[in-house]
């Protein structure tokens, strides 16, 4: 995967409540980053919509620190420059491409399962806001399933799913140069390069699913995704572009989004 990128900070600590909320007070302080917090154990993880995530003993938690040029809308691509490493990542791991899938907007499937997300929260001082990209990978143990919500999808481990076995520190020296290849291709030649490689890389495109949004869902065929990233849907009303949702797999109650979603 190469080296650990130039002027890329990498800290590891053996305990820390969330390696994003511990970003975002760097932030606060005027930290810019970019910089790798790793943590061997979580306190207080948490996932998207506030949700608890269960930080297991021997995955990966970990946030990139970083203060993005331009527009709130293009730090938000950073989610597709994050799953796009994360897949270079796992392959690179693994060798083995055919186990792994990107699932709109922030996950990654092993074998149709759950085995990591993302997670962008922002923060910081006002006229310098930063930008914390955490991502948790169930590298070697996954939830119980009495621990999931109900209707979330199943979450498994690289070890179990794949019978990969590596350390947290191992897995992130493979993660950040991967992740700085996509952040370096989005800042010199824009989105475009990107959304054809996650598109290539997308979970159940051109099949049906369902977007679940407040107090109603949307179901239709995933066609793609637009220039801004949003999930385009094709419904018996027509297209529909969703820049945000929770994506359930078919009409399945048993397939959706888990609420494990990353462990920041």
């Amino acid at each position: 995967m190469g080296d650990w990128p130039e002027g890329v900070g990498r800290e590891v600590f053996a305990r820390l409540d969330s390696t994003n909320a511990e970003a975002l007070r760097r932030a606060v302080t005027g930290a810019s980053g970019p910089v790798w917090l790793l943590a061997l154990e979580q306190t207080a993880a948490r996932g998207r919509r506030g949700r608890p995530w269960a930080s297991l003993p021997g995955n990966l938690a970990a946030s990139l620190l970083m203060r993005p040029p331009g527009s709130p809308a293009l730090a938000a691509l950073r989610s597709f420059v994050a799953a796009l490493g994360l897949h270079d990542a796992l392959l690179a791991a693994t060798g083995r491409a055919e186990l792994f899938a990107l699932k709109w907007p922030n996950d990654v499937l092993l074998a149709g399962r759950k085995l990591a997300g993302i997670l962008l929260e922002t923060g910081g001082r006002p006229e310098a806001p930063a930008l914390a990209i955490g991502i948790g990978v169930n590298l070697a143990a996954a939830p119980a399933a009495a621990e999931v919500e109900p209707g979330a999808m199943e979450p498994v481990d690289l070890l179990s799913g794949a019978g990969v076995s590596i350390a947290p520190e191992a897995f992130l020296d493979l993660l950040a140069p991967a992740v700085d290849h996509w952040e370096r291709r989005l800042m010199q030649e824009g989105f475009a390069p990107l959304r054809a490689a996650w598109l290539a890389r997308a979970a159940r495109l051109g099949e049906t699913v369902t977007a679940r949004l407040p107090g109603r869902e949307i179901g239709g065929r995933f066609e793609t995704i637009d220039e801004s990233g949003a999930l385009v849907l094709v419904t018996p009303q027509g297209r529909v572009s969703l820049p945000a949702a929770e994506i359930q797999f078919g009409h399945s109650p048993s397939a959706g989004e888990a609420p494990h979603a990353a462990r920041h």
